[in-house]
C-alpha cells in the first residue's frame, strides 16, 4: 500500500504525463498544418545539433547558506563575482546573486524568476544509507519520499525519490533508480 505523499507524488507524474501528451499531440496536430511544417522540420533539423546541456541558472536570495548546503552535499562550488557555480560530473548550475538580479540591468534571465524557482531532479547511484548520511551531514529535512517514474527512459523508468530542499526553498529530488 502506498503512502499520501506516495499518492500525490505518483498523481503529480500522472498529469504530467497527460500534459506532456496533449502538447505532443497538439505539436502533431500543429506540424501537419502547411503554414508551420517547414518552419518545425527546420527546427528539428537544427536541434539535432543538440548534444548536452551546458548548464541551468537561478537566482538565488541566501548566498552563504547555498555555498555551504550545496558543499556539504558534496558538489564542487565556485565562485565567480556575481556568479556561484555548483558542478557535478560535466555540468553545472549557476546561482545569480541577488546583487545581479535584483539590478534591474542584467536582462539575460528569465523575466520573473525570483527565489525559490528551482526544481532539480539528481539521480544517485549510491546506497540508500549513503544518501542519508549526506543528507544528514547538510542538515537537510527530508519533505516526501517515495516511487515513481523518473527521466530515464523517456520517462518510464521507475525509481526511489527523496525530495528535500535547499536553503533558498528550490526542490531537490535524488532518485535511485532500480
Amino acid at each position: 500500500m502506498s503512502s499520501p505523499k506516495t499518492a500525490v507524488i505518483s498523481r503529480q507524474s500522472s498529469a504530467r504525463r497527460s500534459f506532456i501528451k496533449q502538447v505532443l499531440a497538439t505539436g502533431a496536430a500543429v506540424s501537419a498544418s502547411s503554414a508551420f511544417a517547414g518552419r518545425v522540420a527546420a527546427t528539428m533539423s537544427q536541434a539535432r545539433g543538440i548534444v548536452a546541456l551546458d548548464h541551468v541558472a537561478i537566482p538565488i536570495q541566501n548566498v552563504e547558506e547555498m555555498v555551504s548546503f550545496y558543499r556539504e552535499l558534496g558538489f564542487g562550488v565556485r565562485e565567480a563575482g556575481q556568479i556561484v557555480s555548483i558542478h557535478f560530473g560535466d555540468q553545472k548550475i549557476n546561482f545569480h546573486r541577488p546583487s545581479l538580479w535584483q539590478s534591474g540591468t542584467f536582462t539575460l534571465r528569465a523575466a520573473a524568476a525570483q527565489p525559490p524557482c528551482g526544481d532539480f531532479c539528481w539521480v544517485w547511484e549510491g546506497s540508500e544509507a549513503a544518501l542519508a548520511e549526506v543528507l544528514a551531514r547538510a542538515e537537510a529535512e527530508i519533505v516526501a519520499e517515495g516511487e515513481r517514474a523518473g527521466g530515464r527512459d523517456g520517462g518510464d523508468a521507475v525509481g526511489q525519490s527523496v525530495y528535500i530542499r535547499d536553503p533558498d526553498g528550490n526542490l531537490l529530488e535524488f532518485i535511485r533508480y532500480s
